[in-house]
This record gives C-alpha cells, sequence and structure tokens, in this order.
C-alpha cells in the first residue's frame, strides 16, 4: 500500500521535470528565433547598405567581414550563431556539425516536399560530449539580392566573379535561384 504514494510522488516529480524542461526548450526556442531574425535582419541591411553605396563586388566584405563579426556578437554567454550550407564559401565556418548536418537534410526533404523554406527550423535538447545543449537550425532562403554573388555563373558579373576567386579559391556557394535553400543559422545554447 505504501508503494501507491511513492509512485504518485515520483510521477509527479517525473512530471514537473518534464513541463520545466518543456518551459526551457520553448524559452530556448522563442530566444533563438528573434536572435535569427535580428542576424540576417542586420546582415540583410548591410548588404543593401553596401550594395547600393560600391556594388556587389564591395558587398563580397559584408559576407566575409560583417557577417563574421555579427555571428561573434550573437555569440555569447554560453550561444554559439553560425550560418552553414553544404556548399561553402568559408570552410572555416561555415561546415556543419553532425547534428547541423542531419538537420540541414532534413530541411533538404522539406524543400522537395513543397514546404516553404523560410517556415522550415529545427530545435532539439540535446546532450553533447562537452554538455547539455540547446540546438536551433532555421533554413535560409536565397533572395534576389543574394544573386549578385551566388547565382548561376552566367548571373555574376566577371569582376565578382574574379573577386569571389581571389578571396575565396574553394568557393562552391553559387548556383543558386531564388527561392531555393542557401543554408542555414545555426544557434548552440549552452544549458545549465
Amino acid at each position: 500500500m505504501k508503494i501507491f504514494p511513492i509512485l504518485a510522488l515520483l510521477a509527479s516529480s517525473l512530471s514537473l521535470t518534464a513541463i520545466a524542461g518543456d518551459d526551457v526548450a520553448s524559452r530556448n526556442l522563442d530566444e533563438s528565433r528573434k536572435t535569427a531574425q535580428e542576424f540576417m535582419q542586420k546582415l540583410g541591411d548591410a548588404l543593401k547598405q553596401q550594395l547600393e553605396s560600391g556594388g556587389a563586388e564591395s558587398a563580397i566584405g559584408v559576407c566575409k567581414q560583417i557577417a563574421p563579426a555579427l555571428a561573434t556578437e550573437y555569440s555569447k554567454n554560453g550561444r554559439v550563431l553560425k550560418r552553414v550550407s553544404f556548399k561553402l564559401r568559408n570552410k572555416a565556418l561555415g561546415t556543419p556539425d553532425v547534428w547541423e548536418t542531419r538537420m540541414l537534410e532534413r530541411a533538404e526533404e522539406s524543400v522537395q516536399n513543397g514546404e516553404v523554406i523560410a517556415g522550415i527550423e529545427f530545435s532539439e535538447v540535446r546532450d553533447e560530449a562537452d554538455g547539455r545543449w540547446f540546438r536551433y537550425l532555421k533554413a535560409i532562403p536565397t533572395q534576389r539580392i543574394c544573386l549578385q554573388c551566388h547565382g548561376q555563373p552566367y548571373q555574376i558579373p566577371d569582376n565578382v566573379k574574379a573577386k569571389l576567386a581571389a578571396e575565396y579559391p574553394d568557393d562552391q556557394a553559387t548556383g543558386y535561384s531564388v527561392g531555393s535553400m542557401r543554408g542555414a543559422i545555426s544557434i548552440k545554447q549552452k544549458l545549465e
């Protein structure tokens, strides 16, 4: 007879743990969505401004210098933000880890199944070798502004091709069209 109260107490404790875990995941999901949106807005604004003032060739510096600086700015307090893709321009900063690779594959499947890229996101709480993390990945749709440097080879002006070849000799990040998935924003938040 005394087993039932112990089981009830245990079940109650497990339920509270699950609810607390759901609350942590929900809060981190909201924060990650906001962070990804802010990051992309700031990067987009910087690109538009540079394209208007200096053209596509000078806008390469935004992705080479400003985007990593923004990612560093958002990577604090146990959070790591980066842009990842299978078609890399900067291998040192954009190579996906195992989890990101799986999520990019799932995102590509979602696109093939007709999902709108802007709505594709994944999140998960994971135990990894270096601790417990909240993981978030948000697909990035290719916009018209991106094609000047990431479009089909015939769309990229010769001066931009030359600058890309000089800055990124192993560049793979071309061949995109409007609406295709360019890659993703990945956020990794350390949990206590």
